[in-house]
């Protein structure tokens, strides 16, 4: 077997060398193919390898003569069988397990994931994809968009995976349609649209006569958007890996003797250098790299995924389970976290139940002290649940039993996601991807909670709501001001205030650290504080607004979950939200309080927008660029935009 651009075998010493070197300096590309039952994953797989010439002979003639017992396509050669190696598999002529197939071009590398269609094998997609770069989901032409296409991509999108290759398959059983194809493309683009952050590329094919797979199909003239092969050759990946969070989880500490001390793993994340000052994770002892070691020698650096024994300048207490970390640029280290889960076990879910949680590579008794919700995966609905069976995956909380290093899922695969274990049996039962909000330490009052006493009730106002808009010649509004801390929300406040007020308007600010001064003194800044933080503000506008006031609040609130609350209990028609969208690098240049600089330091923890997550709307009211952006022009901006709502005499 050979496979080369070139078509030429390498003869001579020097053409071995450059080919073994030109091959060898080649990327690695890892994907998965998904969609529903006899949708043609085996087929576009065996496509794959035969047509770039990746079958021993031998291999080839084994499948011709099993095609005519086994074969599913009553020709002499049917591509499937070249990856369905089961036999239970080539009995039901389905695929039940993950299968891992490597082929490579001149150009990459791959490893195929090959996951099976059939909805209670979900958690072995979930399996096969946690370390793709991109998954290939394809849709039977005759069909469209099934369930299973709805849940694969789902699946895909929760395991970080961004590139989705959309294939159309059997678009020879069509006639190969561009109708049929442009219809299937605008339903799934729909559909997508609730997936985060997906760079989506459709083609139409036919896995088993070969259209569009390896080389152009002549069926399709209309189709100029390349082959599945050359897509998979070309779409850019290496951005994709975190190589600015330096992550190294230790996997083992080598004392051959007294005078050597290393810490052996594999970097997650990030690049490690020889004179980094790290800090070991959850201990906090800083210290310097004195020497990087691989299996071949002494590096310089190191980067994902290579494995490496690292030594340092000082004696300081590291053991397995810890992290070495750079000082400036920390993960989350705590025991409480919220995560996506997928089930995987027959037995449903335990809440509090006996479990271990394995983290890199931490391995803790954990509880799962809580199921949020369960995702509805046809619809993307979240669904109340008490439990997650096999195969659902759900919104939960998690306590471990001592402090553990992680990041959210969405920022670093590696060190965002776990694996739960069952105790009593060391049974695999669920792998989970970390949330980028921790789990709320506090209880927070839901918006729509009734109050403690049943004895008390609400009194009405002899003013009616319109006498205090006739007497204040305005309507009630909230402006709720959403940035980053250095953003200028309370600067714009202020100078909308003073605008607002000069034209007669009756209005207030409710500033963030105004508010912590007197009535949330109380709260501090974990997620559910802040939570609280939020529900007590916007009750407090929504009384402001009830006397007739205009409200300006100048807060951070990082997270969509807590504005989509302060909107329910201040009314739709009187909120207004406004998102002060200005670069972290600028927020941090202008640093007014010396936060950014403390945090960094790692003085402050769950900072927003250094480790802690800050949600950005996603569509709000009004959005002010302030980075090169006058506040008095963010203030006539806005005053512009309640006058053209209506909500300010003009």
């Amino acid at each position: 077997m050979y496979n080369d651009s070139k078509n030429t075998m390498p003869t001579t010493e020097a053409e071995v060398i450059e080919y073994l070197k030109r091959h060898g300096e080649k990327d690695m590309l890892r994907f998965l193919t998904a969609g529903s039952v006899d949708d043609g994953k085996s087929t576009l797989i065996g496509r794959l390898l035969y047509d770039s010439k990746m079958i021993y002979e031998d291999q080839l003639a084994a499948v011709i003569e099993d095609s005519a017992t086994h074969g599913t396509t009553n020709t002499d050669f049917d591509p499937a069988l070249l990856t369905d190696g089961l036999k239970a598999e080539r009995e039901q002529g389905i695929t039940i397990d993950v299968a891992y197939r490597y082929f490579s071009t001149d150009k990459r590398n791959f490893i195929i994931a090959d996951t099976p269609g059939h909805e209670q094998y979900t958690r072995n997609m979930a399996t096969g994809g946690s370390t793709c770069d991109l998954a290939v989901i394809l849709i039977d032409a005759r069909h469209g968009i099934l369930e299973q296409t709805r849940r694969h991509s789902f699946i895909a999108s929760l395991l970080g995976i961004r590139h989705l290759a959309v294939c159309v398959n059997k678009m020879d059983l069509v006639d190969y349609s561009q109708e049929v194809f442009e219809r299937i493309r605008s339903d799934y683009e729909g559909f997508a649209a609730k997936l985060e952050d997906v760079d989506l590329h459709f083609i139409p094919i036919s896995a088993l006569l070969g259209d569009n797979v390896v080389d152009p199909s002549e069926n399709m003239p209309w189709f100029q958007g390349g082959t599945l092969l050359y897509y998979l050759e070309t779409v850019p990946v290496a951005t994709d890996r975190n190589l600015i969070d330096m992550r190294f989880p230790v996997q083992y500490v080598l004392r051959p003797d007294l005078n050597y001390r290393g810490y052996c793993g594999t970097v997650a994340s990030g690049v490690l250098r020889k004179g980094d000052e790290i800090v070991a994770l959850p201990s906090g002892a800083r210290t310097r790299v004195a020497g990087i070691t691989t299996f071949e020698g002494d590096v310089a650096e190191a980067y994902p995924p290579m494995a490496v024994t690292v030594t340092v300048e000082d004696e300081v207490d590291v053991s397995r389970g810890d992290m070495l970390i750079h000082p400036n640029n920390r993960p989350h280290v705590g025991q409480d976290f919220e995560a996506l889960v997928v089930w995987m076990n027959d037995e449903p879910m335990k809440l509090n139940g006996s479990y271990l949680v394995k983290s890199t590579t931490n391995l803790v008794p954990a509880a799962i002290t809580d199921l949020h919700y369960r995702f509805d995966i046809n619809s993307l609905h979240r669904l109340d649940a008490d439990t997650l069976n096999a195969n659902e995956i759900g919104r939960v909380a998690i306590s471990t039993h001592r402090k553990i290093s992680f990041d959210p899922y969405q920022r670093n695969r590696s060190t965002g996601c776990i694996i739960i274990v069952d105790r009593n049996t060391n049974a695999t039962v669920g792998a989970g991807m970390i949330l980028d909000r921790e789990k709320r330490a506090a209880q927070p009052v839901e918006a729509t909670a009734e109050p403690k006493s049943e004895h008390i009730r609400r009194e009405a106002s002899t003013v009616s709501a319109d006498e205090r808009r006739a007497l204040l010649k305005q309507k009630p509004t909230t402006l709720w001001l959403t940035g980053l801390s250095g953003s200028g929300k309370s600067t714009i406040a202020q100078d909308l205030e003073r605008s607002l007020f000069d034209r007669g308007q009756a209005c207030f600010i409710l500033d963030g650290d105004n508010i912590r001064h007197g009535l949330n003194r109380d709260l501090g800044f974990s997620a559910g504080d802040r939570t609280e933080n939020i529900r007590r503000v916007s009750e407090v506008a929504g009384l402001l607004n009830d006397a007739g006031l205009i409200v300006i609040t100048s807060f951070i609130s990082p997270y969509r979950e807590d504005r989509a609350k302060a909107r329910e209990i201040i009314g739709d028609e009187r909120f207004v939200e406004v998102h002060i969208d200005t670069p972290i690098e600028v927020c941090e240049s202008r640093d007014p309080k010396g936060l950014y600089k403390k945090a960094r330091a790692g003085e402050i923890t769950q900072f927003t927008g250094i480790d802690a997550p800050y949600e950005a709307p996603d569509a709000a009211d009004l959005v002010l660029q302030t980075a090169d952006t006058p506040v008095a022009e963010s203030t006539r901006q806005i005053i512009a935009y309640l006058q053209d709502q209506g909500l300010l005499k003009a």
